[in-house]
């Protein structure tokens, strides 16, 4: 027997309208603590990319704003990030002087927990849902909870089993 599924989670533009800037229109921080972030959600860093980068550090590195050994670097502009297990992910600018000008943000990834407190897989979202938009979620106890979405782009999440 075999466990198969295909997941899409929730669309989040860093910073929101504003992107990804040193212009110190964003606290970053503070942006990321009002969303529940959840693996397979998906971030899109939007930049000038003759002035920024993206790069995803350690928590040390990312505490000391130290862009030398980053694990990853992006550059295009317009960076997809798929947060693909639960944990923090650590991301800044590593244009000099950036980062410690508040271009760094700490992504907190949980997995999506039912009232009862068991994993709840998300199993159906209307495409185009607004913010306020009811998901039913489907917990591993087999009950349906109802979700009010806090998110532009709402999951998708298919799962079967193969005998």
């Amino acid at each position: 027997m075999a466990l198969y599924g295909v997941c899409f989670g929730a669309v989040y533009r860093v910073g929101d309208s504003n992107g990804w800037t040193s212009r110190g229109l964003v606290d970053y921080n503070e942006w990321a603590s009002t969303k529940d972030f959840h693996v397979n959600d998906t971030l899109i860093f939007t930049y000038n990319n003759q002035f920024h980068n993206v790069m995803q550090v350690t928590n040390q590195d990312f505490q000391s704003c130290n862009t030398t050994s980053a694990m990853a670097t992006y550059t295009s502009g317009s960076d997809t990030v798929t947060l693909n297990r639960s944990g923090h992910f650590y991301f800044l600018c590593g244009t000099p002087g950036h980062c410690q000008a508040g271009q760094n943000v700490d992504i907190n990834v949980t997995l999506p927990i039912s009232a009862d407190g068991s994993f709840a897989s998300p199993i159906l979202a209307p495409y185009g849902a607004s913010p306020s938009s009811e998901v039913v979620f489907l917990s591993s106890a087999s009950t349906l909870h109802l979700s009010k979405l806090e998110f532009t782009t709402v999951v998708l999440c298919v799962l079967g089993f193969v005998l």
